[in-house]
């Protein structure tokens, strides 16, 4: 991503697009339209089971997570964050205790921690990647810090061979936020595979979305399974027995059933939204647009899934406001670090204190990426972009002039 991207003015006016343009970001009924038959036998077949609640459907869905995955353990949890929350539980993170992770993220990765009542420790993020920059991790080890919290953001790795070393000289488990990466690779590894544990989300909106909330934690660890199993319900194995004060959080039969069905896919829509990505870098380069904004970059060695195509500008909120009085729809990962968030404020940090994820936050917009996109779209979303800057652009020069 190209930090020094033309600033051009966020007042000057789109030259007309066709009306056409109007697209969902996200068209997730397109997708359910093409596997409508598959999902409601699917449904059926629970629903006529009534097996509902950690039923034959979730153990034979973690199985085939594990598989996907290249993980021993799967362990199906009622959400992303419960799924970063049961990861940290069975590690034993708790009061005083710091974790390490990044502040340019969903506010889950951070809040799990501060429930636990430890302290999320902030490192700066790579201006390149978004993701923890792992030069800057270990001046931020004390001994008070209990583990690392990575997060594949986007869909792309993190730099993990640097982290892990690092928390393996420290003995510090490394529990991956793969929660926008399922399917992803570091050097021919799977994106939680990596580390100590990883952390998937089956939000809606994922590569892999359930028909509401669900999450799942891989790994290859009996014993931290095995803690897991009992966490999510409650700390029993048997009914009215409890070893350990756990929580409620499983992941319900339906979900599995319908999750299930979509893994079958979702090799073949990670590879819609690859050729899509190659896409849009075509039609930016055709456009003459390479250098004006940001694209995504992939290091040598990674595998980016995409749940998240993101440019970067200076004219980012004004480039968004044209958009979308043309139909063109984009969102904004993430507005706000996590550090000048009023939920973090007792963690003392002030603007300033992580500048790279600071400019990010006022720079990235992301762009529709999904499978069904067609390069018509696609093509409609570049067109809209280019006349912004060049209408701005003249707009710029002609000011110039009149100075």
């Amino acid at each position: 991503m190209n930090s020094s991207a033309p600033s051009v003015s966020e007042a000057a006016p789109l030259k007309p697009a066709p009306k056409s343009a109007d697209f969902p970001f996200l068209d997730l009924k397109a997708q359910f339209a093409s596997i409508r038959e598959e999902v409601a036998s699917a449904v059926g077949r629970v629903l006529e089971s009534q097996q509902l609640i950690m039923g034959p459907e979730v153990a034979a869905f973690e199985k085939e997570i594990a598989e996907f995955a290249e993980c021993k353990f799967a362990v199906g949890c009622a959400s992303g964050s419960d799924a970063l929350l049961l990861a940290l539980m069975a590690y034993g993170i708790g009061p005083s205790d710091e974790v390490i992770t990044t502040p340019f993220t969903f506010v889950a990765t951070a809040g799990s921690i501060a429930r636990l009542g430890a302290r999320p420790v902030f490192v700066d993020i790579d201006p390149t990647t978004y993701n923890l920059d792992p030069q800057k991790l270990e001046a931020a080890i004390t001994p008070r810090t209990r583990a690392i919290i990575p997060v594949h953001l986007f869909g792309l790795p993190a730099e993990m061979d640097l982290i892990t070393a690092i928390a393996r000289h420290y003995a510090l488990p490394v529990i991956e936020d793969a929660a926008q990466s399922i399917g992803a690779r570091y050097r021919n590894r799977s994106a939680g595979s990596i580390g100590n544990a990883g952390c998937f989300s089956f939000f809606p909106s994922k590569n892999l979305g359930g028909a509401g909330d669900g999450g799942m934690i891989v790994l290859s660890d009996p014993q931290i399974a095995d803690r897991l199993k009992l966490l999510r319900q409650h700390g029993s194995r048997e009914k009215y027995s409890y070893e350990i004060l756990g929580m409620n959080s499983r992941l319900d039969s339906l979900q599995a059933a319908i999750l299930r069905i979509k893994l079958k896919h979702l090799s073949a829509w990670t590879t819609a939204r690859q050729r899509n990505a190659e896409r849009y870098r075509a039609l930016f380069t055709e456009f003459g647009l390479g250098e004006a904004v940001g694209l995504p970059l992939v290091p040598e060695g990674s595998v980016h899934v995409y749940n998240q195509y993101v440019i970067r500008t200076k004219s980012r909120d004004g480039l968004r406001s044209a958009l979308r009085q043309h139909g063109i729809p984009t969102e904004i990962y993430y507005p706000s670090p996590l550090h000048l968030q009023p939920a973090f404020a007792a963690l003392g940090h002030s603007q300033g204190d992580f500048p790279v994820s600071e400019a990010a936050c006022a720079e990235v917009l992301a762009l529709p990426i999904y499978p069904e996109l067609t390069e018509r779209q696609q093509r409609l979303v570049v067109e809209g972009v280019e006349a912004f800057l060049h209408t701005a652009e003249r707009a710029a020069r002609s000011n110039h002039a009149a100075d």
